[in-house]
């Protein structure tokens, strides 16, 4: 496998820093190609041309370009149930970390800007079929988890709350020999910010008399409790993409 370009973060994940790799990622077709391997498992060029609608050519030149940059690997016998001649491919998983904003300049910007919008336009889309999908999924169709909540936290505070999360995943993860019989992939998004500021908390270069007092938290901190959202109306639309 080629090696996946970036160094190691403090916290053991792996920084995409190389321009180029992210460009690799930061391209529709190509996204489409790891969600599928990642959710449906290994998959020759053929089969994701047939799923995604495209040319056996397309799908192999961005598997190439993918597997170029560690994204994707060439799969082993026994991670298939079909033989042949064929080449088959696998999404490569790991804790792959993005540059932070301070680090990136005005072109690794750009293209992380249009890697986001993929990401969040394929995450709505995934969850907006599974809604429609809901008649089809049997018990499941009760166990859409979605929480929303605010807390106050420190920089510090909301990167170890990161870690912490991802430390989380970690524990449930398995090797698919050891997974039960009634599992299924299950897909989990965290998106965390900073609420936007007051207008009247910018630092602007006004005389200190002149600015507005400081305003201070309600006596509760402006928190509140986090939202376990479960039953979500699935009586829309059935059919699916």
């Amino acid at each position: 496998m080629t090696p996946e370009p970036g160094s190691a973060t403090p916290a053991g994940g792996q920084e995409l820093s190389d321009l180029s790799a992210l460009k690799a990622l930061a391209q529709p077709r190509r996204q489409q190609i790891l969600q599928h391997l990642t959710l449906h498992g290994p998959a020759t060029s053929a089969m994701l041309a047939r799923d995604l609608g495209l040319n056996t050519g397309a799908t192999s030149y961005h598997l190439r370009e993918l597997a170029r940059y560690g994204f994707t690997e060439e799969s082993s016998p026994q991670d298939q149930s079909v033989g042949g001649r064929e080449r088959w491919w696998r999404a490569v998983p790991g804790d792959r970390r993005f540059p932070p904003h301070s680090r990136q300049n005005p072109e690794t910007r750009l293209v992380m800007d249009e890697l986001n919008h993929l990401s969040y336009a394929a995450d709505l889309e995934l969850f907006e079929r599974l809604q429609r999908q809901g008649q089809n999924l049997g018990e499941w169709a009760d166990a859409f988890p979605y929480s929303r909540g605010t807390i106050r936290l420190t920089l510090p505070e909301l990167r170890a709350f990161f870690e912490e999360f991802i430390a989380l995943l970690n524990r449930y993860k398995r090797p698919d020999s050891e997974t039960p019989d009634g599992a299924r992939t299950v897909l989990t998004r965290l998106l965390a910010f900073p609420a936007p500021a007051h207008p009247d908390d910018a630092d602007d270069a006004r005389p200190n008399d002149a600015k507005a007092p400081a305003r201070r938290a309600p006596a509760d901190g402006n928190q509140t409790p986090a939202e376990g959202i479960q039953a979500l109306d699935n009586t829309a639309e059935t059919d699916t993409p």
